[in-house]
């Protein structure tokens, strides 16, 4: 109880202090007042806060300290040596017990030799004994079992700066001798003495800036511009590539209009393109939306898509991020599907209909462009005068094609809106030509039938006498014109067919001792047929 007053007293601070306190703070953050320092004498930031500068109750701390954010506690045991790779201790002249049976090592056994069977092991011949490896146990801390390079000897690539070096030298003197050569050549030939006095200069000038041009490890890369980066670890350098040539304009640059396309600093992007109104011949960039829609960038969109359709289609659940292997094959198979499918109906109509292409004799390479030499004069109109025949527009059927003895074609002849042959005027297609005597036929044919007619009306015109009217049948065309009902009868006969319908329709109500009369007179044949629902009637779903 008294032990948490004190520390409750030690800890208290009045109003004052805490108000100073947070002005020293304040000062220090502004740079005002110096730094605090820690146990070491090192400054501590002024801005970390509170709670991270401020020590635990348990490590009893007295002064501001940043030792518990630190790993203070180091074993002792932990090393960063590694094993010393083919090291060996003590070669034997003869075979000991319990050493290896195939080279007569103690540090390892038999079923663990790494070296080449023998024929007779070494515990037979005692000859050749092995040297013991040295065998060395460590241990590491959780740094040093993950770490990669350790062990990594550095001198060794001494070696590969060396090989490369030596590559470099030998390029040198080949590009040395191969100038040499030429310059020699060159003066063997004895042209006239200003010419080559000329050409020697520049040989030997080329020559100087030789060694300059030759090492090429030390020009600047200009495409590569190398950059701190400060990551969360702190301070750490890495490599930007920059995918713009200095020398280029940039991007935004290319069209200062405020209503241009819209340039993003943040991700260096331009969707649309800023000089839509130039000559594509001449401009370099036209918009980074000119690289999603061409190459590759459609093929990966292409791809998405099927993989979204399939996901909606319940077919199949592909996730494009997770599992980008399993969606392009199933793209590929679906592409080839449909490409077999297109083959197969293609084949298909060909099968039915025919391939006009494939009978087509192939064309001369002479007239694949169909060039000519003659020449064709026009008028303004464009019509042609003289030159070039007008060539006649051939139709899809076959022309001049006679069959059936048939001397022209068919449709060479019209009449009463009806085409025919011209050689024998027939108006019934593939019918056999009768040639001239056909059509004296049909002339005396048509001769006698209009006798006939007018023969027929002069005699109905010498008839006399009142004209009775007629009642004819209301349904059917093969009765006899003079036929005349009597209206009684049709009465009768109408309710006897309404009888006889109802029978029909209730089987019940007809009478057992049934007698058929087979003669029918007119008005029973009337009354049937009008009572008959005809199966064309737009109406008859109305009559009952």
């Amino acid at each position: 109880m008294f032990v948490g007053i004190y520390v409750i007293a030690v800890g208290f601070k009045s109003r004052e202090e805490h108000r100073k306190q947070q002005e020293l703070e304040e000062a220090r953050k502004a740079g005002l007042a110096p730094a605090e320092m820690d146990e070491e004498g090192k400054e501590i930031n002024p801005h970390i806060p509170q709670y991270m500068s401020s020590a635990p109750w348990y490590l009893n701390a007295d002064k501001p300290s940043l030792k518990h954010q630190r790993k203070w506690k180091v074993d002792p045991n932990y090393t960063k040596s590694w094993y010393d790779r083919g090291a060996k201790t003590f070669q034997a002249d003869k075979y000991r017990k319990g050493a290896c049976e195939n080279c007569g090592a103690m540090t390892h056994k038999t079923k663990l030799c790494t070296e080449r069977p023998r024929k007779i092991g070494a515990k037979w011949t005692n000859k050749n004994i092995a040297p013991d490896e040295k065998i060395e146990t460590f241990d590491l801390d959780y740094d040093g079992k993950r770490d990669r390079w350790n062990g990594y000897d550095t001198a060794k690539y001494a070696e590969v700066i060396k090989r490369y070096e030596a590559r470099d030298e030998a390029r040198r003197n080949f590009l040395k001798e191969q100038q040499l050569k030429k310059l020699e050549k060159k003066r063997n030939k004895k042209i006239d003495e200003e010419e080559s006095s000329d050409a020697d200069e520049e040989e030997e000038d080329a020559l100087k800036h030789d060694e300059a041009k030759a090492d090429e490890s030390k020009q600047m890369d200009f495409s590569k511009v190398e950059k701190r980066v400060r990551t969360t670890g702190g301070g750490s350098t890495g490599t930007v590539r920059n995918l713009r040539i200095r020398e280029d304009t940039a991007k935004y640059l290319l069209n200062l209009d405020v209503n241009s396309a819209y340039y993003d600093p943040k991700t260096r992007s331009m969707r649309e393109d800023p000089l839509p109104n130039a000559d594509p011949n001449e401009k370099f960039y036209a918009g980074d939306n000119q690289y999603r829609m061409s190459g590759e960038a459609l093929e990966f969109k292409k791809l998405n898509i099927h993989a979204l359709q399939l996901s909606e289609k319940g077919q199949e659940e592909v996730i494009m991020q997770a599992a980008p292997s399993q969606a392009e094959l199933l793209f590929k198979k679906y592409k080839e599907a449909k490409e077999k499918l297109k083959k197969k109906i293609q084949e298909t109509i060909m099968e039915k209909y025919g391939n006009a292409a494939a009978s087509v004799e192939e064309i001369p390479k002479e007239l694949l462009f169909g060039q000519s030499e003659r020449e064709v004069e026009y008028d303004r109109c464009g019509r042609v005068i003289k030159g070039m025949e007008l060539s006649v527009p051939k139709s899809k059927y076959e022309e001049d094609v006679y069959i059936n003895n048939h001397t022209s074609v068919w449709g060479s002849w019209w009449k009463d809106q009806q085409w025919g042959y011209k050689c024998c005027q027939q108006t019934i297609k593939n019918s056999y030509c009768t040639g001239v005597a056909g059509i004296e036929a049909a002339e005396e044919a048509a001769d006698l039938i209009r006798t006939n007619v007018e023969r027929h009306a002069a005699a109905s015109n010498d008839r006399s006498g009142p004209v009775e009217e007629k009642r004819f049948v209301t349904w059917g065309s093969d009765t006899p014109e003079d036929l005349v009902l009597d209206r009684e009868k049709l009465a009768e006969a109408l309710k006897k067919e309404d009888e006889r319908k109802k029978e029909e329709k209730d089987e019940r109500k007809r009478k057992y001792n049934v007698q058929w009369n087979d003669q029918v007179t007119p008005e029973e044949m009337e009354a049937y047929r009008m009572k008959r629902i005809h199966e064309d009637d737009p109406m008859k779903n109305l009559l009952h």
